[in-house]
């Protein structure tokens, strides 16, 4: 049910406005519809569903979908946020690093459900061409929490070393400049690419030997999740938060402390360099869809929403 409440603010007292307008129109919804549950998603979403179904009688499950410790919203929020979660019947964030942003008082409250991890449907794709290249590749907004800037220094150094590897970032966003003039600078033009979104993301995964998640922090990296089920080996950075309730050190991939560029230059040059343990790591990525299967997590889900009800 469309209600019709999402309106443009060209200001802050606008967007104060529009927030406002939302509230009353959110609670006769609640009041009509009469759910057992009402269930909400993002910080500022979460803050006005609270208060429209405050009241009520009607238990609200608020979800945070990234990591609030690093994702930072405006202090009017923050404050709200503080005086309202409270409360939620339940609040749902995705990782056990996120959690510890609460305070200790909330947590019996709180529930970890990670994101589902589909398994990756078998489809002949075109044929790789046997060129003799490898390529490592990353995906996500071309913004600065996804690191990419990090990721080309790194892949820097190795590149010297490992002739026959390319780095391919795909994504969009307002660093891409930025991001083009690090790869000119450091004379990667020929070995580094930003090919955009791509439209396809097994063919991506098809055309490439190890995925590299080089953030800054995560809510919880999905992209990382799709290249392990893919059967990617993966590199990333033990950043807030995710990656390592993720990706499992020495068994599908490596995990290198948060933002150390050499680190992540070592661990990339150490794969790089050995087919073998790709394989064996890549043997084991798509565990990761049973780990993470929909099936479990629809349950944790399930037991979150039938708790306490009658």
């Amino acid at each position: 049910k469309a209600l019709g409440i999402q309106r443009r603010s060209t200001s802050v007292a606008h967007s104060i406005l529009n927030n406002l307008r939302r509230v009353p129109r959110l609670r006769r919804t609640i009041l009509e519809e009469r759910p057992d549950r009402v269930l909400s998603f993002i910080d500022g979403t979460n803050v006005l569903t609270l208060l429209a179904a405050s009241g009520t009688g009607i238990p609200v499950v608020v979800s945070e979908r990234t990591n609030p410790a690093r994702h930072r919203i405006p202090g009017p929020w923050r404050v709200l946020r503080r005086l309202t979660y409270p409360w939620a019947h339940a609040i749902v964030v995705q990782t056990e690093d996120a959690v510890r942003f609460f305070p200790p008082a909330w947590r019996r409250r709180i529930a970890v459900v990670p994101n589902p991890v589909p398994a990756v449907p078998a489809e002949p794709g075109p044929a790789r061409p046997d060129n003799g290249r490898r390529r490592i590749v990353a995906l996500g907004r071309l913004d600065p929490p996804k690191g990419f800037d990090l990721l080309i220094d790194a892949f820097a150094s190795v590149a010297p070393l490992r002739p026959e590897w390319d780095l391919v970032i795909f994504g969009e966003g307002t660093e891409r400049a930025a991001l083009v003039s690090r790869i000119e600078r450091a004379g990667l033009s020929e070995r580094a690419r930003l090919p955009g979104v791509v439209a396809r993301l097994q063919e991506a995964f098809a055309e490439s030997d190890l995925f590299v998640l080089s953030s800054r922090y995560e809510g919880f990296p999905n992209a990382l999740c799709e290249a392990l089920a893919f059967g990617l080996p993966a590199v990333a950075f033990d950043c807030p938060s995710g990656p390592s309730e993720i990706l499992r050190n020495g068994v599908d991939g490596l995990l290198v402390p948060p933002e150390d560029v050499s680190g992540l230059a070592a661990a990339m040059l150490d794969l790089t360099g050995d087919a073998g343990r790709r394989r064996a790591f890549a043997g084991r990525a798509p565990e990761i869809t049973r780990r993470f299967s929909i099936d479990r997590i629809a349950g944790l889900w399930e037991t979150i929403l039938r708790a306490g009800a009658s």
